[in-house]
């Protein structure tokens, strides 16, 4: 039985997607971050735009204010964040100018994802991976969905 390192990218989605569950659980799109700096998560959350009547409450969002506040830094150079879907355009614009490092993602959105623009909408020097956990990621979405059209 192999170990899952607590430094490995799929460790920290994992993070990611227990928020991810939270949201799902609280009736929210299902999504989920967290940000990660020197192998330390620094930062948590999910979507919760429902529960504040807020339409910025995306899980980037409440992980980049929280990440700041915790590093005492608008920047956040040295950080990865990990999110269970990608980000919006009004993300991509928060993790631009927060100058992430590094963003990895599990599902890709389509319809409402920033890459439909290209990866420019980030920070040039942001490194960029998806795919990390892309099926679960993508069938707690997909449940949530299909549970809503009910």
């Amino acid at each position: 039985m192999s170990q899952l390192s607590i430094y490995s990218d799929a460790h920290f989605m994992k993070q990611a997607y227990l928020e991810a569950q939270k949201a799902y659980e609280a009736g929210e799109v299902p999504v989920g971050a967290v940000m990660v700096c020197n192998n330390t998560i620094i930062s948590r959350g999910h979507n919760q735009t429902e529960a504040l009547q807020d339409i910025t409450a995306h899980a980037e969002i409440i992980v980049i204010t929280s990440a700041n506040g915790y590093l005492g830094s608008k920047y956040l150079k040295d950080c990865t964040l990990y999110v269970t879907l990608e980000p919006c355009v009004m993300c991509a614009g928060a993790l631009y100018w927060s100058q992430v490092s590094r963003v990895v993602y599990g599902a890709s959105d389509e319809k409402g994802g920033f890459m439909r623009y290209g990866k420019e909408l980030l920070h040039p020097e942001t490194r960029l991976e998806f795919g990390i956990m892309y099926d679960e990621c993508s069938d707690l979405l997909k449940k949530f969905f299909k549970e809503r059209r009910r």
